[in-house]
């Protein structure tokens, strides 16, 4: 059970970063995960009042914001446009309806949790993260982090390019956890692949050169480490990959074709 002393509803960003600062304190975000554990929470910061539930559009790229929830990509006609229907499929096994009207982009993002679809599709796509004082950095850069950040993730920024985009995942049953989760985008004959639950956080490999399908495949997966927990075998993950890759690589290619 997660015991919390302390709950806060700050009113300006500036109130919120410095309450994060104390510690044990913890930003809830969709208060999904956070509530499973047992411990205890000296400060719960609820960012829901911060203006940040909300999608904006540029004419460059999308801004979400870090309380936006996983419903609301999924039913976005605009980001669903965008990815060819890659954003709905990443989240659409996500427990259920109920659970995805809750869990928060910021949330998904800011945890980088080895079994996240959102985080391996936003990579893919070449997203970047928005932290309060930390600025803009590309989010291949904040999944790197050494160490867990006391800023404030306050937007996700998905770039609008003219990129292809497909996604696929393989689970044990429908509403699993992924046993891997694989995105591929291509732009200007340039192929970007994102490959995560293997079990660890998703990595990204950039400007991969097309080609045969299936040597790109064995390419991507030679290049990536794999390892075991109870729901699948370092093996099995492996070559789970090459399938998802070259599939993913032979629908992109059927899109164009």
């Amino acid at each position: 059970m997660l015991r919390i002393q302390n709950y806060v509803r700050p009113q300006t960003l500036e109130d919120a970063y410095h309450l994060c600062q104390k510690k044990n304190a913890v930003v809830l975000g969709g208060m999904l995960w956070l509530k499973m554990q047992k411990r205890s929470v000296h400060t719960a910061i609820d960012l829901q009042d911060l203006g940040l539930n909300r999608i904006e559009e540029t004419e460059t790229d999308f801004r979400l914001g870090a309380m936006v929830t996983l419903r609301e990509l999924e039913l976005h006609p605009a980001l669903n446009s965008l990815t060819q229907g890659a954003m709905a499929e990443c989240v659409k096994h996500i427990v259920g309806v109920q659970f995805r009207n809750t869990a928060t982009v910021g949330g998904s993002i800011f945890g980088r949790f080895g079994f996240s679809d959102v985080l391996t599709l936003f990579l893919a796509l070449d997203a970047r993260v928005e932290l309060y004082h930390g600025g803009v950095m590309p989010l291949s850069e904040f999944v790197r982090l050494s160490r867990p950040t006391r800023d404030l993730l306050i937007h996700v920024i998905v770039p609008k390019q003219s990129r292809r985009t497909v996604y696929l995942s393989q689970r044990n049953i429908s509403t699993d956890f992924p046993v891997l989760t694989c995105a591929v985008s291509k732009m200007d004959g340039s192929i970007t692949c994102a490959v995560g639950a293997r079990p660890g956080a998703a990595v990204c490999l950039h400007e991969i050169p097309d080609g045969d399908p299936q040597t790109v495949a064995d390419a991507v997966t030679d290049q990536l480490s794999f390892g075991s927990n109870v729901r699948a075998g370092a093996e099995y993950r492996a070559r789970i990959c090459r399938v998802l890759v070259r599939r993913a690589l032979q629908t992109l290619n059927e899109q164009e074709g």
